[in-house]
C-alpha cells in the first residue's frame, strides 16, 4: 500500500455513497477509486481496481454483501473489506466475519469512527465497533456452551447462493441466465439443486428461506 489508502465504496443507496465520499475526500491520505451499486459490481471493481479497502454494505441487489465479501476475499486476498451496515445482529456479524470481513462498523457511528476503521483495516488489523465486539464475544461464549461446535458449512455453493438471491428478488430463469452468462438449462439445474438441498417445494418457500437467512431484505 502506498501513501494513500485507495477505497472502493459499495452501497446500493447513492445518497449514502455520496455522503461517505464527502467524508473521505476531506482526508489527504484517502482516495475513493470507485463506487458500486450492487454486490456483483463490487466484486468486479475490486478485482479490476485492487483497492486497499472496500467499504461494503450488506443489503444489496444481485449479490448481497456477505457473498460479495466472500468472493473478494477469495479472489483478492490483499483487499481488505470493511462492512458498514445498519445491521448489528449476531447472525450478520458471524456470517460476515466468517466470509472474511476485516472490520465491522454500523452506520449510526460517526465520520471519525469510519476514518479510524478504514485506517485500522488498511494496516492489516481487525476493526470491530465496540457493540459489535460484544456480539462476537457472546457468539464465542454460546459456542463454548454448546461444546465448541462450529456451525455446519452452508449447504449451497457460491453460485447456488447467487441464483437463490436472484430468484428471490423476482428474476426469471431467462433473466438470471442473461445476468450470469449461463444457459437457461443450467439455471434450471441450479434451481432444482437449491430446492432439493434445502427441502423446499416452491418459489414461495424459497423466498421465505431467503428472508429468514438474510439473503434478501424486505
Amino acid at each position: 500500500m502506498g501513501n494513500q489508502i485507495r477505497v472502493l465504496l459499495a452501497d446500493d443507496h447513492r445518497m449514502m455513497r455520496e455522503g461517505i465520499r464527502a467524508i473521505l475526500e476531506r482526508e489527504p491520505d484517502i482516495e475513493v477509486v470507485g463506487e458500486a451499486a450492487d454486490g456483483r459490481e463490487a466484486v468486479r471493481l475490486a478485482t479490476k481496481l485492487c483497492p486497499d479497502v472496500v467499504v461494503m454494505d450488506v443489503s444489496m441487489p444481485l449479490l448481497n454483501g456477505i457473498e460479495a465479501t466472500r468472493r473478494i476475499r477469495r479472489d483478492c486476498p490483499e483487499v481488505r473489506v470493511l462492512v458498514l451496515t445498519v445491521h448489528d445482529s449476531q447472525e450478520y456479524v458471524t456470517q460476515l466475519l466468517t466470509a472474511g470481513a476485516n472490520g465491522y462498523l454500523v452506520k449510526r457511528a460517526g465520520g471519525q469512527e469510519l476514518l479510524r476503521a478504514i485506517h485500522t483495516v488498511a494496516r492489516g488489523e481487525v476493526f470491530l465497533y465496540p457493540p459489535i465486539a460484544t456480539v462476537v464475544v457472546q457468539d464465542y461464549v454460546q459456542r463454548l456452551q454448546a461444546g465448541g461446535r462450529i456451525a455446519e458449512p452452508h449447504k449451497l455453493t457460491s453460485r447456488e447462493r447467487e441464483v437463490l438471491q436472484l430468484i428471490a428478488e423476482g428474476y426469471t430463469n431467462r433473466e438470471i441466465a442473461e445476468l450470469l452468462h449461463l444457459s437457461i438449462k443450467t439455471v434450471q439445474s441450479h434451481r432444482s439443486k437449491i430446492m432439493r438441498k434445502l427441502g423446499l417445494h416452491d418459489r414461495g418457500e424459497l423466498i421465505k428461506y431467503a428472508i429468514q437467512h438474510r439473503i434478501i431484505q424486505l
